[in-house]
């Protein structure tokens, strides 16, 4: 019986390099005539010509105004499994060794922040955007409350809930809280939440800068009843309309106290952010904050994306906030974002990026 041989066929493509088009474009380049001649007339003594005719700018090889192979160069030196996304620096340093084109920095500079996939894996090292907007200050008690939850508590006995966060008003008190229950758990082990009521009862009664006083003495008029801080009977003889003028002083009082509080945080604070502003229909991404163990884009969460999009930005909401035009696989989380969540595009991709496989929680983990 015959031996039947199997044969396979391979097409070899040769392709020129890069350097072999940069010396065909010279030669068809008018700009590089002009250079030439006058090179001849010992008008540019940075240029030369080589045996072969090719143009060099010092020991650098000249490129002609030719914006589809500078992009071809650019793409070779940010994109390719060689060089993996550079910074615009880095990659001009690169460059600059082997290649010389007028503004090519320039050019570099603008290439790089134009990069879909720089835009959504890199962080920012700059400060935080949006300056601080502080809500308008109370004339009078119990006209504002605010509402937060401390979340992630030890268990107890009595088991916890987990609650979202809800408001970041109040997150300097909790604050305060959570370091006063730390001190409960390190000596009541997992019976401090019993200790939860002496704790509220500690912080009305302390001394607290904003106020100039503590906030029972704000509400009450007087400091609560301590084995160091006690009062007679008797001692209080304010009655009647002596009693409301007295209350509205202190009012008074603590409003421009608050005023001045608030002054210095905004101040303090808007020393460590930027203004940041965007118009309706700009595009941004979104920033989200990836949890361990978690895969995504066929990774783990430690090397998925920091930031997902472009979106377009439908309406502005307030100062500092921004309504989203999300896609259908992301409505379980709220269209409007703070401004510091949000990154400039600088350019819409061409190319589509499935963000559906991009699981986003409520609150922005994944």
């Amino acid at each position: 019986m015959p031996t039947v041989l199997e044969a396979e066929l391979y097409n070899l493509v040769l392709e020129p390099t890069i350097k072999d088009q940069i010396i065909a474009a010279q030669k068809q380049d008018n700009g590089m005539a002009h250079i030439r001649d006058e090179i001849n007339d010992k008008k540019k003594a940075c240029f030369k010509l080589d045996e072969e005719g090719v143009l060099w700018f010092k020991n650098r090889l000249v490129v002609p105004k030719d914006m589809e192979l500078r992009k071809k160069i650019l793409d070779e030196a940010h994109t390719s499994m060689f060089t993996l996304h550079p910074g615009s620096n880095k990659m001009y340093q690169d460059l600059k060794q082997k290649f010389w084109w007028t503004r090519m920095k320039r050019e570099i500079a603008k290439y790089v922040p134009e990069c879909d996939v720089c835009q959504r894996v890199k962080g920012d090292h700059l400060k935080p955007a949006g300056m601080l907007q502080p809500l308008a200050v109370p004339t009078w008690k119990w006209e504002d409350i605010h509402i937060d939850f401390i979340v992630g508590l030890p268990r107890t006995p009595k088991g916890s809930a987990y609650h979202p966060q809800t408001s970041g008003q109040v997150e300097r008190v909790n604050k305060i809280l959570e370091d006063m229950m730390r001190a409960c758990a390190l000596t009541y082990s997992t019976k401090w939440d019993e200790c939860l009521p002496l704790a509220e009862f500690a912080y009305n009664n302390s001394y607290q800068k904003s106020l100039d006083m503590a906030p029972f003495e704000a509400l009450y008029g007087r400091r609560c009843r301590t084995p160091l801080n006690w009062s007679e009977p008797g001692e209080r003889v304010t009655f009647g309309p002596d009693l409301v003028t007295q209350a509205k002083e202190q009012v008074k009082f603590i409003h421009s106290n608050l005023k001045r509080a608030q002054s210095r945080q905004k101040s303090y604070l808007d020393r460590r952010r930027r203004p940041l502003v965007f118009e309706k229909d700009d595009h941004v991404y979104l920033k989200v904050s990836p949890m361990k163990g978690v895969h995504q884009f066929g990774v783990k969460g430690k090397l998925a994306p920091r930031y997902i999009g472009p979106f377009k930005i439908t309406e502005k909401c307030g100062s500092v906030a921004y309504r989203l035009e999300l896609p259908p696989h992301l409505t379980v989380v709220h269209y409007v974002f703070h401004v510091s969540q949000l990154k400039k595009c600088p350019r819409i991709p061409e190319e589509v990026v499935d963000t559906s496989q991009v699981q986003i929680e409520p609150d922005l983990t994944y």
